[in-house]
């Protein structure tokens, strides 16, 4: 190809969308409307991306300037039709020569291939336009393909259109590559004398076939690549598309997805092969799962990295790392900074946060874990706690490696536990732990007799320990060893 700008036309107000939030920053499979179309003209090669912005451009431009930042941006300060649009694009990016591909920011299902073969065919036959066109069995509400013997002749509206020409089912995208050099000539001669006062890029058709010059349409195979999303409904329905194309890509590759109507799977995820995903899941960001990992069903995972021959079930994981063969879950909450050894297992109804938990560790229940380092082969007993925020700071907690913790203990952060020590159930760590040690703090027991009656009188506690002692059946409804 010869040097291709892209034009992107992201100015528009969106306003069906009903949102605070511009229409090109709403988001599907993990990325901006306008980031998917970037993406694509990225991938088709463009040497220079030039992208109209106008209606909330405070934030859309940032946007556009993170995603690619080697892009010219244009500002369109009124919205006059998209040959003003054009016009503005061409002057902020000096475009003159070359292939000038004009695209929109709210087609997110565009491909870069297609757009690499629809400048590749503008090229080879040298036109002065080529449209991007598709055949749609219901083309109501579209502009019309009017094609001659030698190329397209024209671009109908519906409005506009006679019975004939309506019945005709190939239909404009809008989006057009140009000679840079034809389009910076008829850019001035576009006017604005129709109903809305706008300059219309369709006009530019009309001229270069005035002018004899050549002008074909280029038919997509999937006309779905050029829809774009007006409203929420559209934009749920483009998707959905999006999704079953990213899920079918995926199995196409060698991951097994068990039930694709329930996953889905964001643009920038990445799957190695013999990959499994059971029902019910989500991979969102840039999460990675390594190959023979198995994840689901009923998992949310986030920017996370799930190494080979992991199993990830029924959880949330957001900024998180789980290790090669170690176990995740079920109803588990992996917060961000959670890292969790090789073979390790953070088990059920467990939350971890900012954490690292060492190979072959365990926290197998009922459990937080928050601000804390675990070693090797450590085992943390059911209903822990580590206690990590004194009310004004957070504070850390280690353990060390061959650590036996027993069931419900509490960890007052900052307090490290010693290599192969064992704390006893209940305890109360507020010290530290030498290596090898013991730790307890709960006492004998000792019963307050007749503290119900004395200290919650009144109340259907202390009714129902009267009558127990009264019956001579002081503990759960058995006789007193007097046998009365």
């Amino acid at each position: 190809m010869s040097e291709l700008t892209v034009i992107v036309l992201a100015a528009g107000g969106g306003t069906r969308m009903k949102s605070k939030t511009p229409k090109m920053l709403h988001q599907i499979a993990g990325r901006s409307l306008v980031g998917h179309v970037l993406a694509a003209v990225s991938e088709a090669g463009a040497s220079r991306v030039v992208a109209v912005v106008g209606h909330q451009r405070e934030l859309v431009e940032p946007h556009i300037a993170e995603i690619l930042p080697e892009a010219v941006i244009a500002v369109q300060s009124e919205q006059l039709g998209t040959a003003h649009a054009v016009r503005v694009a061409v002057e902020a990016g000096a475009v003159s020569s070359g292939t000038v591909l004009v695209t929109y920011g709210d087609t997110p299902l565009l491909r870069g291939e297609s757009l690499r073969a629809l400048v590749a065919d503008h090229e080879a036959a040298g036109r002065a336009a080529t449209i991007l066109s598709g055949i749609v069995p219901e083309p109501f509400g579209y502009g019309r393909i009017l094609r001659g013997e030698t190329g397209v002749s024209g671009i109908v509206e519906e409005k506009d259109a006679t019975d004939e020409e309506r019945a005709i089912t190939e239909i404009n995208s809008g989006i057009i590559a140009f000679d840079g050099a034809f389009l910076a000539g008829v850019l001035p001669r576009i006017g604005n004398d129709n109903a809305k006062k706008e300059f219309y890029l369709t006009d530019a058709i009309a001229l270069a076939v005035a002018d004899g010059l050549a002008v074909d349409a280029f038919v997509l195979d999937d006309v779905t690549e050029a829809e774009g999303a007006n409203d929420r409904a559209q934009l749920a329905a483009l998707g959905k598309i999006l999704n079953e194309r990213i899920v079918t890509r995926w199995m196409k590759d060698g991951v097994t997805v068990m039930d694709p109507a329930t996953t889905w799977i964001d643009a920038d995820v990445e799957l190695a092969p013999d990959v499994t995903i059971l029902p019910g899941t989500q991979l969102i960001g840039a999460t990675r799962i390594d190959e023979d990992a198995v994840v689901g069903p009923d998992c949310t995972l986030k920017d996370t990295e799930v190494g080979h021959g992991a199993r990830v079930v029924r959880t949330q994981a957001e900024l998180a790392v789980v290790g090669p063969g170690a176990n995740v879950g079920p109803f588990t909450y992996l917060r961000p900074g959670t890292v969790l050894g090789e073979e390790g297992k953070i088990g059920g109804f467990v939350e971890v946060k900012n954490s690292t938990i060492g190979p072959g560790a365990k926290v197998p229940h009922l459990s937080y874990v928050g601000d804390a380092t675990i070693g090797e082969g450590t085992n943390i007993g059911a209903g822990t706690i580590f206690a990590n925020y004194d009310g004004v700071t957070k504070h850390k907690t280690r353990i060390g490696r061959h650590v036996k913790s027993g069931s419900g203990v509490t960890f007052v952060a900052p307090v490290v536990v010693g290599d192969g020590a064992t704390t006893g159930g209940e305890a109360l760590i507020r010290e530290d732990v030498p290596p090898g040690a013991l730790a307890v703090s709960a006492g004998q027991q000792r019963n307050i007799e007749g503290w119900a009656l004395a200290k919650r009188a009144g109340t259907p506690q202390a009714a129902a320990a009267e009558e127990a002692l009264e019956a001579g059946v002081p503990i759960l409804g058995e006789p007193s060893a007097t046998g009365e």
